[in-house]
């Protein structure tokens, strides 16, 4: 992928953060509009808003649809914003180019699915467009690339990949874990490929937006999408992860950009290895958690009592000899496994309690 070309389209700067920006869903025409003239006022240049939206369950607002892309048309021409969407379908493809939406993307849903994307590829044939793949919602990088190469094949050149996250069943403190080190892979492979940054999907809570954009920047990435919503507790979809246009310029603003060519680790990137190992740490001790209250539910149903003694001290000779060979102190291990065995304990213990 050499020949790709650049997905920046006239009159935006070639610098970081490229930054597009708008609701998770086209609601209203009014909403659409107040949304995208406060962001064009704060410089803001690509306009995003979902008018399709794939949903886990039936039932839900799966988007406004078709009429939802005049509105659009009327940002392009009120503003001069250019105007991105998704797309899951061929029917979307066509209905997206026949408004003149300037930047198509493939959803994390879609991606996962090669039929899905072929059908998608197929509807771009002889198509001059920037198109940005979202990685799938399983961390399977080869998946994401199979994605972004069925694009490249169909004749596309502007291409671009956003990363969103990936899905867990444990309860984390994002709501798509960042694994950075996949986007971090993608970039080894193929550098030409500009990555996109979805801080609005990996957080899912507006307060994390900033540090997670600012992980972003830190790691090179060359741009952010992020939801913004002229009035995010009333949105439609995704209310918790939508901040006001005047927030996303704060953040912005805020951003430390670091474009300089570092021979050795600074303080910020070795901190910022800290955060992640951190947010690692607290992600397996939940998952630890999980099992100990399926633990609980076993013992529950067979009378057994939730304190196992001589296991409990197998696991603390093991652990803490394993722990002195890894360079820590005896005392500290001993330390960090009697507070999550006691956690264990009081989780089991609810469990065994519970009606």
């Amino acid at each position: 992928m050499n020949d790709l070309q650049s997905i920046l389209l006239p009159g935006i700067e070639s610098k970081r953060p490229i930054v597009i920006a708008g609701p998770c869903s086209a609601e209203t025409e009014e909403q659409v509009m107040d949304t995208a003239k406060q962001l064009a006022k704060n410089g803001i240049k690509i306009y995003r808003a979902g008018i399709w939206k794939p949903r886990t369950k039936p039932g839900g607002f799966e988007g406004i649809g078709e009429i939802g892309l005049p509105w659009l048309q009327k940002v392009k021409e009120e503003t001069g914003m250019y105007v991105s969407t998704e797309v899951a379908t061929a029917k979307h493809v066509e209905a997206a180019l026949k408004a003149g939406i300037d930047i198509l993307w493939v959803g994390a849903r879609t991606s996962a699915n090669p039929f899905a994307v072929q059908e998608i590829a197929d509807s771009l044939k002889g198509v001059d467009i920037p198109v940005l793949i979202k990685n799938p919602v399983n961390p399977d990088l080869d998946l994401w690339i199979g994605a972004i190469e069925r694009i490249y094949n169909a004749g596309i050149r502007k291409l671009g990949a956003i990363h969103r996250g990936f899905s867990s069943y444990d309860k984390k403190i994002y709501r798509n874990l960042p694994q950075w080190h996949i986007p971090i892979e993608l970039h080894r492979r193929l550098p030409n490929m500009p990555i996109i940054c979805d801080p609005s999907h990996v957080g899912g809570r507006r307060e994390l937006i900033a540090s997670i954009s600012q992980q972003a920047m830190d790691l090179s990435f060359d741009g952010l999408i992020i939801e913004s919503h002229i009035c995010p507790d009333k949105a439609w979809s995704d209310a918790s992860q939508q901040i006001t246009p005047d927030i996303l310029q704060f953040i912005i603003n805020k951003l430390v950009i670091r474009e300089g060519v570092q021979t050795t680790e600074s303080l910020a990137d070795l901190r910022l290895q800290i955060d992640n190992i951190d947010n690692d740490l607290l992600e397996m001790l939940s998952k630890r958690m999980r099992i100990s209250r399926e633990i609980g539910t076993f013992k529950k149903e067979h009378n057994m009592p939730v304190l196992q003694a001589n296991r409990y001290d197998e696991i603390m000779q093991k652990r803490v000899i394993l722990g002195e060979s890894m360079g820590m102190s005896p005392e500290f291990v001993t330390k960090i496994l009697e507070a999550i065995h006691e956690e264990s304990v009081r989780q089991q213990i609810d469990v065994i309690n519970s009606k």
